[in-house]
């Protein structure tokens, strides 16, 4: 984009405007006609935006020397005097923005320039639903929804499965392979065919009268097999490295 304007406070306001865009990827001031033509002559602008009243050449005559070009840039005004307007649209512009600009006002703008070159953003693909973060619970007809945050351990019961929180349990009908699938890679792991545990919700490991790993929560001690006992302490350990072990939830 190239910014024109004999005024430099408003040549600098403009131009920085423009480079707070993130439509624009750069931003050329110029301080008079002349100047900008040799710019032009140098590279490719999608627009300019322009200043009518400047002493030698107004921005008016610069505008229709820019429509004589082969591939001409977009032409926007940028000007304090409402009275131009007719004019303005009279040699082509593309807009009319009124001093001081606003920056809502001047993104709008920049998004419709970028349409006319063909080059109109590309809107940023849609956040990731994160599904599971709560899980509704049916009870005696009525709904209730435990969020994953609350839950120290899930404890698979057939097809269901009963997840435990610091207040109680809750049971939903639903495979625990499913709330692994979703949980996995936000804090649980896996560590016996039947339970799944918040890692950060563990406080220490203990061992159970036959040798046995338990991983102690507030809300209950959680079983861990040996072929998953590996992966857990290592996981504690990175936790206890970034100083989160035993922080609870």
């Amino acid at each position: 984009m190239l910014a024109v304007d004999d005024v430099a406070p408003a040549l600098a306001e403009l131009t920085r405007l423009l480079r707070a865009s993130p439509c624009v990827a750069e931003a050329v001031p110029a301080g008079d006609a002349l100047t900008a033509l040799k710019t032009l002559q140098s590279g490719t602008f999608d627009a300019v935006f322009l200043d009518i009243s400047m002493p030698g050449m107004d921005g008016l005559e610069l505008a229709k020397l820019l429509a004589r070009m082969a591939d001409p840039p977009e032409v926007v005004f940028v000007t304090a005097f409402e009275e131009h307007a007719v004019s303005a649209y009279g040699v082509g512009a593309l807009d009319y923005l009124l001093k001081p600009v606003a920056a809502e006002r001047l993104n709008a703008t920049l998004t419709r320039v970028l349409r006319v070159a063909g080059r109109e953003p590309v809107a940023p693909p849609p956040a990731a639903v994160d599904e599971l973060a709560a899980v509704s619970v049916e009870l005696g007809g009525r709904t209730r929804y435990v969020r994953r945050a609350d839950v120290r351990y899930a404890e698979a019961q057939g097809d269901y499965v009963r997840l435990h929180t610091r207040g109680g349990s809750h049971l939903v009908r639903m495979p625990i392979s499913r709330l692994e699938e979703h949980w996995g890679g936000v804090g649980y792991v896996r560590v016996h065919r039947s339970f799944l545990l918040a890692v950060s919700a563990v406080q220490e490991l203990r061992s159970d009268s036959t040798g046995g790993l338990l991983a102690h929560t507030d809300a209950g001690d959680v079983p861990v097999s040996r072929r998953h006992a590996r992966e857990l302490r290592d996981r504690l350990l990175e936790a206890a490295t970034r100083g989160d072990f035993g922080a609870g939830r």
